[in-house]
């Protein structure tokens, strides 16, 4: 599954919220979509999953419009795990992860002992196994992320979206959770304010300021000191992991941040035709 952003952008009232952005995530790749607060990462994945249909541009599944696809087919398509849900409802554990299977389903279908089954596997996969019939609404934070992201995996789907994987995670589960998606080498967007943690396990990375896609590319090669200055407002030292090989950064206070407009420069893809 490949995905493709193409000039999207989102305004309520008078205040753009996506200004024109653009990504493209290949097949199989695991891609970070960061930036500070309030730059547009949860909405743009919001348009990307059909929650929020935008002013202009177009998203593209495979080269097929996702607006042009049944609300059903998208969920086939795409798994989320977004910030928000609800801890007041009342299910259990298992029957929130069985919801994933419904996109595969026909109205009034009753789950099968095949769905009982993989919804155990997921389970075990996100160190859930026990917790079946406990009340979803009695778990931690924590835990309740971790029963979303095995929804997300019952789903089946080619491409996974996912708002903050890692919110409200410990160490030890961030880390497992991060290996654990990356381990399925499945299409994935995840919007991250972990720099540290896109450095370590993403392909790529593209930084959002003011709606805008500022910078994309291998993470090594996006995520300079003088970038994370202008778009985050901090100094970064960055140094090598001596146990992955792979970037690590330690931040500090910044005395002035610099308005960055696009500092790493960016492949531009023509603007393609709704299919």
């Amino acid at each position: 599954m490949r995905l493709d952003v193409d000039g999207v952008s989102v305004a309520i009232g008078s205040a753009a919220i996506l200004d024109g952005a653009d990504l493209c995530v290949e097949h199989g790749q695991f891609v970070a979509l960061v930036g500070p607060n309030g730059c547009g990462k949860s909405t743009l994945l919001r348009t990307i999953y059909r929650a929020l249909r935008p002013a202009a541009g177009t998203v593209f599944l495979d080269e097929r419009d996702v607006w042009r696809m049944s609300a059903r087919e998208s969920a086939r398509r795409t798994a989320v795990v977004a910030q928000e849900h609800h801890a007041d409802f009342d299910f259990t554990v298992r029957e929130v992860v069985l919801l994933g299977r419904i996109p595969h389903k026909r109205p009034f279908d009753r789950d099968c002992p095949a769905d009982v089954r993989l919804t155990a596997w997921t389970l075990d996969r996100v160190g859930m196994t026990g917790f079946g019939d406990r009340a979803f609404a009695t778990l931690s934070g924590g835990e309740k992320q971790r029963v979303l992201v095995a929804r997300a995996l019952a789903q089946e789907s080619p491409l996974f979206l996912l708002d903050e994987p890692t919110n409200h995670l410990d160490i030890r589960y961030q880390i497992e959770t991060m290996e654990l998606i990356k381990g399925l080498k499945v299409t994935t967007l995840a919007a991250l304010h972990d720099l540290n943690l896109a450095a370590q396990y993403c392909d790529r990375v593209h930084v959002m300021r003011a709606g805008r896609i500022v910078a994309d590319g291998p993470p090594g090669d996006v995520l300079t000191s003088e970038l994370i200055e202008a778009v985050f407002g901090v100094r970064a030292e960055r140094m090598t992991n001596p146990a992955t090989g792979r970037l690590h950064l330690a931040f500090s206070p910044a005395p002035a941040a610099v308005v960055v407009q696009e500092v790493v420069p960016r492949s531009r893809r023509p603007r393609r035709e709704t299919m």
